[in-house]
């Protein structure tokens, strides 16, 4: 079991006893990340992929993996990041702990990445995402719906053609709009999506084949709509914050 440590909420100033999870290390050790006594936590306004894990020795075997950065929720809503030690650097000289190389986290046998132990409750992996060759404007809407319902999105409606509101997909808590025009799509573009996805209580996803102009895609980011891009083969790529994070989460 990891330690206890006290931890204040900056919104409310409540008082709690946080004690970080425990996961196991791939040599069947607990471990759990190694909080950092009298540091602030930091109230978590906006998710990135980067700043869900971080890294973890295991004082057994040396290892060092990725582990979820432990969280903690406040009554009144707040939602705390708790820091955590960093790794210290080997000193220079000395030979890394068994299984590592240059002090990197280590790769399995087969030549997987790194070990990312999963809460008990985590999905399982989403196997490989199989594109659709994008030969028409309707072959664009379908591979993004393939691609959304990949993400996790289920009962995707279709629109059988073109919408005057823009929004070619829908499903529970999603809307999307897809661009297979040769132009970037505009800030207007991605205000309108986002106004959609507000009056439905859903999300607002974008797909574009041309990309996206500079003050569109700072607008996205700002109202949080995830942006991607498709290429002809019908694979879409995240361009901005938001996108990874719906790509790390899933719907």
């Amino acid at each position: 079991m990891g330690e206890n440590v006290p931890v204040r909420c900056p919104a409310c100033r409540r008082q709690h006893t946080f004690t970080p999870p425990v996961f196991p290390c791939a040599c069947g050790e607990p471990v759990a990340p190694p909080l950092l006594r009298g540091a602030a936590p930091e109230r978590i306004t906006h998710r990135t992929w980067t700043d869900a894990w971080v890294t973890v020795r295991c004082g057994s075997c040396g290892r060092q993996g990725q582990w979820p950065q432990p969280e903690l929720g406040c009554a009144c809503g707040v939602v705390l990041r708790i820091p955590v030690r960093p790794v210290p650097r080997p000193a220079p000289g000395t030979r890394p702990p068994a299984g590592t190389r240059a002090g990197r986290p280590p790769a399995s046998a087969a030549g997987h990445p790194p070990h990312i132990p999963l809460p008990p409750t985590a999905a399982p992996p989403r196997p490989e995402f199989r594109p659709m060759t994008i030969r028409t404007a309707r072959d664009a809407v379908t591979a993004a719906a393939l691609y959304l319902k990949w993400l996790g999105f289920r009962d995707i409606m279709q629109s059988p053609e073109r919408p005057a509101s823009g929004i070619d997909l829908r499903a529970p808590g999603m809307v999307a709009q897809v661009d297979p025009t040769t132009r970037p799509a505009g800030l207007r573009d991605v205000e309108c999506l986002w106004l959609h996805g507000l009056s439905a209580s859903a999300v607002g996803v974008f797909f574009s084949l041309a990309g996206y102009a500079d003050d569109a895609r700072a607008r996205a980011d700002t109202l949080g709509v995830p942006l991607f891009v498709m290429d002809l083969t019908g694979t879409p790529q995240p361009v901005n914050p938001p996108a990874d994070e719906l790509i790390s989460t899933g719907a």
